[in-house]
């Protein structure tokens, strides 16, 4: 079976760089009409150059809400939400500025993104929605309170959305990714690291892009048919030890 997105529109968040670029990437290749956002400059490298690449900064208000205003008039079929961000801390030393725009930024954008592209999916009665989650949406670990709030908040937001859409044909999952082997990934931890976390992984190794980006395909393509208000776990059993 081939997944296909030929006819489909589909808006990519974060989309300039590791598991968004991929996924950007991917689904163009398949077929899509890719509106691919992103704070970098980076080409995508699609051969098929369905993209239209916008610049924005959703930790901006000004910036946010102008992409809102954007997507009032567009048609999206599918909506993949990938932008975050993170800020390891302590609890005792989270700065509330940087609380309150890690959850701006992972959760109440995807909640304004959803509210924008689901009128015309309600309409056309067809659409998909994919939510970026993480496995520290399901799992905790020290130091991770901002991003694990919102991304246990996004799972929420995943089910309930589901709940409320599902008769519409309006599909809404969520992904949440393990230990995945992009530039932020090796910048962050370095290779002693990065063999030491391997290690602790069932399948001895970190997830490639491509990896989290079939599954999320196959999720947000015609193929998923039945599936909605669901979390993957794409982690190599990580989350299972």
């Amino acid at each position: 079976m081939e997944i296909n997105f030929e006819n489909k529109t589909v808006l990519v968040t974060g989309a300039t760089r590791g598991i968004g670029y991929r996924i950007a990437n991917d689904i163009a290749e398949a077929g899509a009409k890719v509106i691919a956002t992103g704070t970098t400059h980076r080409t995508l490298e699609s051969l098929n150059n369905n993209f239209t690449k916008i610049s924005v900064d959703f930790s901006n208000p000004n910036s946010l809400q102008g992409f809102i205003d954007y997507l009032k008039d567009k048609e999206i079929d599918v909506c993949i939400n990938n932008a975050g961000i993170n800020k390891i801390s302590p609890i005792n030393d989270i700065n509330l500025d940087d609380w309150n725009t890690i959850l701006e930024v992972n959760l109440t954008t995807p909640f304004r993104i959803i509210k924008a592209v689901t009128g015309s999916m309600i309409k056309n009665n067809y659409g998909r929605v994919v939510n970026i989650s993480s496995i520290w949406g399901t799992i905790g670990k020290e130091k991770r309170v901002s991003y694990s709030s919102s991304k246990f908040g996004l799972m929420g937001l995943t089910t309930s959305s589901a709940a409320e859409l599902a008769k519409y044909n309006v599909l809404i999952n969520s992904v949440s990714p393990g230990f995945t082997l992009t530039d932020l990934t090796r910048n962050i931890l370095g290779q002693a690291e990065m063999d030491k976390i391997s290690k602790t992984i069932p399948m001895g190794r970190m997830a490639h892009p491509r990896e989290i980006s079939k599954v999320v395909m196959f999720m947000c393509s015609d193929l998923n048919s039945y599936i909605s208000g669901q979390n993957i776990v794409v982690d190599g059993g990580f989350t299972n030890v």
